[in-house]
């Protein structure tokens, strides 16, 4: 399937939660406009600082899955798979020994000077195939002391939990720099509304949780591609110091070389597009603010 497929796929499936992101923005640029038309004056000083921490929902597109071992090589094609944020509870959100279980945001970043900063941060994604879904598959399996032994030509199939579970779970987790540009839009006293428009790449490195025709799973970090996004959000800054910030990030992520069983030939490859929302909640420290 060529990319343009799949975020047109990606776009009518999650075009809901784009439609409320974008509500939100005009509300809130509406809101500031009632207090003021006038920017502060102020901006963060070269060698200013910030770190922030949130939680993500994500969609991806479908991808072709081709999984390599002793014996076999098949590609299951078009698969669909969705996120798995975790039902909200604080003993877990907030709780230090648990808060990398969500979906969730880490980052760092450095002003480079009043307008940009470079950063890095990871991106705690899930990526969890739907099973039962009907799908095609081409290829050869052989040995597996299964059922599924055989010869396949772009072969109607369905993926039974007996056959195949393909998650990363643990997650899909994309360690990436960014270069970011900040504009201040809005200012009223100590609070300012600011766009932040960037772009960055990475590596990812699932923990997958794949089990295939019975195999035991690999179950381990383990560097498997790279992928490339472009971020676009809103921050609303509070005493100069404290903010929220929600972003929209879209991307391409390749994945060549996925871990899947304790065996080391098996491997599993794919390519698919992202789509990722989140809330942030960020400080700002180091260097702060100075007046133009």
């Amino acid at each position: 399937m060529s990319l343009i497929h799949n975020y047109s796929y990606l776009w009518l499936s999650q075009k809901h939660i784009l439609m409320n992101i974008i509500a939100t923005v005009i509300i809130s640029i509406l809101s500031f406009t009632t207090f003021s038309q006038e920017k502060t004056g102020k901006t963060l000083k070269k060698g200013s600082m910030y770190f922030y921490w949130g939680w993500n929902r994500g969609a991806y597109s479908k991808s072709d899955i081709t999984f390599t071992g002793e014996d076999y090589n098949f590609t299951l094609y078009n698969v669909v798979a969705d996120d798995r944020q975790s039902r909200f509870d604080p003993a877990i959100y907030f709780n230090p020994n648990k808060v990398t279980i969500p979906q969730y945001n880490m980052r760092i970043g450095y002003f480079i000077d009043e307008k940009y900063d470079v950063s890095f941060g990871v991106d705690h994604m899930k990526y969890v195939m739907r099973v039962n879904q009907t799908t095609t598959i081409s290829g050869d399996i052989a040995n597996s002391v299964t059922a599924y032994d055989g010869t396949y030509d772009n072969t109607d199939f369905q993926i039974k939990p007996d056959f195949l579970l393909y998650e990363h779970t643990d997650g899909l987790n994309y360690l990436n720099f960014e270069l970011r540009r900040n504009d201040q839009l809005i200012g009223y006293k100590k609070m300012t509304l600011n766009s932040v428009l960037g772009g960055g790449a990475g590596m990812l490195m699932p923990k997958t949780n794949c089990t295939l025709m019975n195999n035991e799973r690999h179950d381990a970090f383990h560097i498997a591609g790279f992928g490339a996004g472009i971020v676009a959000g809103l921050k609303v800054e509070f005493n100069n110091r404290f903010y929220i910030m929600s972003e929209v990030k879209g991307g391409y992520i390749n994945m060549p070389d996925v871990r899947t069983t304790q065996f080391k030939a098996d491997r599993a490859k794919q390519q698919f597009c992202f789509i990722e929302a989140d809330v942030v909640f960020g400080v700002n420290f180091g260097q702060n603010w100075e007046k133009k």
